[in-house]
């Protein structure tokens, strides 16, 4: 029997808080979701960090610790609209400079957040919501980029206001469920920064 073969790539993502079992179904999410991408055969290891500052601390140290064949990759929320590089939008947006070895391909961002990817993906809502999910209160700009967060929490919470079985939505219990389950061509249809993305670490892992 062969060895398995190292893990060349390393997502270090934002999500997941302080509990390890919510890290844990972050991690499960966007694997899943990876997985039904051009990514499928060629997985990164996805590492769920928790909050913003400690998915950044452990990038850093992670990159400066890689070994020559490893590829280190930041994976965060970019808050606002994103209209430059990512490692400008992060300076400004958080102060965080972007690090000696760190190219603009080691850092990605949800824009403006994951939730934005739902979006682009209603049906996926609807099913998982179940009755009681009125798509109409979720924001309706056709780019789902520029759908400011406060917008998309604020639409997701009163599209499923009336869901008994799941109740309105909640990040720490759905969020990472409702990952699992898109439609990834949709998504990466819809956001360019998820294209970028699965573009980067695709080019990464054939390396």
């Amino acid at each position: 029997v062969g060895r398995k073969p190292l893990v060349k790539v390393k997502v270090y993502v934002e999500g997941g808080g302080d509990r390890s079992a919510l890290r844990t179904q972050c991690r499960k999410g966007f694997s899943k979701f990876f997985s039904k991408t051009a990514l499928w055969g060629k997985m990164p290891r996805v590492i769920a960090c928790g909050g913003r500052s400690k998915t950044f601390d452990m990038f850093r140290h992670a990159l400066a610790n890689a070994s020559h064949d490893e590829t280190v990759v930041m994976l965060v929320d970019s808050e606002t609209l994103v209209t430059e590089l990512p490692w400008i939008h992060l300076k400004k947006q958080d102060g965080w400079n972007c690090p000696d070895r760190a190219t603009e391909k080691n850092a990605h961002l949800m824009v403006q957040c994951m939730e934005a990817w739902f979006l682009a993906d209603k049906d996926t809502l609807a099913a998982f919501f179940g009755q009681g999910f009125n798509r109409n209160k979720l924001p309706r700009r056709p780019t789902v980029e520029e759908v400011p967060k406060a917008d998309l929490e604020k639409g997701l919470k009163e599209a499923t206001r009336g869901c008994a079985a799941k109740g309105p939505y909640d990040k720490g219990r759905h969020s990472f469920e409702i990952l699992a389950r898109l439609d990834a061509e949709r998504i990466l249809e819809a956001s360019p920064h998820a294209k970028r993305l699965v573009a980067d670490l695709l080019e990464m892992a054939s390396a």
